[in-house]
């Protein structure tokens, strides 16, 4: 080799190393600033914990323990003795799944309609469904309230249900038609060609196909139907129909009987359900979010 093209490369070696360094620096940095922003958001978590293992009456003891002195697992026994666990699961899981699935039906169902019909006033009927999204719900909880109490349906979980079957939300059903209005129309004439009407062309060609954007929605409304709070506050009032939201907050007591350890041992306990059905869902929710306009479709 010779010395002009030995010089030549120690100049370009020379030339790349500031570089690189810089890159492995702008790395550190970034994963220093990732790993210290996850220990924030965990921190909550951390803390529920740490709270449903600490002796009733040291839940504020000053200066914070980090990890109490004595573990306190008699905590999870006399919480899970206290209350009744086991009804409140059953209606959380009795609600948020029913109100999931009905969402998922009849939101599919609308936004199959408008992505699919043509027929007159229908962008003008889409606009006002995706209108309906300013509107908060808590100007409907007393019509809502009147008119389930009318019927019979007050201290019941039904009031809670009902409503997510005609319909379910206008975010899902802006989702659904966009995802169904970038499925190509060939896949419906052909099945109307062999005889299908439009339920059998939705149920048996477009569902189909449609996976993905089902289990992103299904663990977004899971997961809000059942850290739901306000709407069975309202509703319901016995035990018998309290989901766990709800129910922990027995433990609050009055002014000087906060059980804030037991309090934490049930948000802990209702946290469980939400964590596994986000991580075993996970890979589906992202494919479903990308399959979306979120993901630059």
């Amino acid at each position: 080799m010779s010395a002009e093209a030995s010089e030549l490369l120690e100049l370009a070696a020379l030339q790349r190393r500031p570089r690189s360094w810089r890159r492995i620096l702008r790395r550190v940095v970034l994963y220093a600033l990732v790993i210290v922003l996850t220990l924030v958001m965990l921190m909550p978590l951390y803390w529920m914990v740490v709270t449903a293992l600490t002796p009733l009456g040291q839940e504020f003891a000053y200066p914070p323990k980090l990890i109490p002195s004595t573990l306190a697992w008699g905590n999870f026994k006399e919480a899970f003795t206290t209350l009744p666990f086991g009804t409140f699961y059953k209606n959380s899981f009795l609600y948020a799944v029913t109100a999931t699935v009905g969402c998922l039906a009849t939101e599919s169902m609308v936004g199959y309609g408008f992505a699919r019909f043509r027929f007159p006033g229908r962008d003008v009927l889409f606009g006002i469904c995706l209108a309906t999204m300013m509107l908060p719900f808590i100007v409907t909880v007393i019509p809502r309230f009147v008119l389930f109490r009318n019927i019979g349906l007050f201290d019941t979980l039904w009031p809670l249900i009902i409503p997510w079957w005609f319909g379910g939300t206008p975010f899902a059903i802006f989702l659904f038609r966009q995802f169904y209005r970038g499925l190509p129309r060939e896949l419906d004439e052909a099945a109307q060609m062999d005889g299908a009407g439009h339920f059998r062309v939705w149920w048996s060609v477009i569902l189909p196909q449609s996976w993905a954007i089902f289990a992103a929605l299904a663990i977004l409304h899971f997961v809000w139907f059942w850290n739901d709070f306000l709407g069975p506050l309202i509703y319901v009032n016995s035990n018998d129909s309290t989901p766990l939201s709800t129910g922990i907050v027995q433990f609050a007591g009055g002014n000087n009987h906060q059980q804030w350890n037991l309090m934490m041992v049930g948000a802990l306990a209702m946290v469980v359900p939400v964590v596994i059905v986000v991580l075993l869902g996970q890979r589906y929710f992202k494919r479903g979010i990308t399959v979306t306009g979120f993901g630059g479709r």
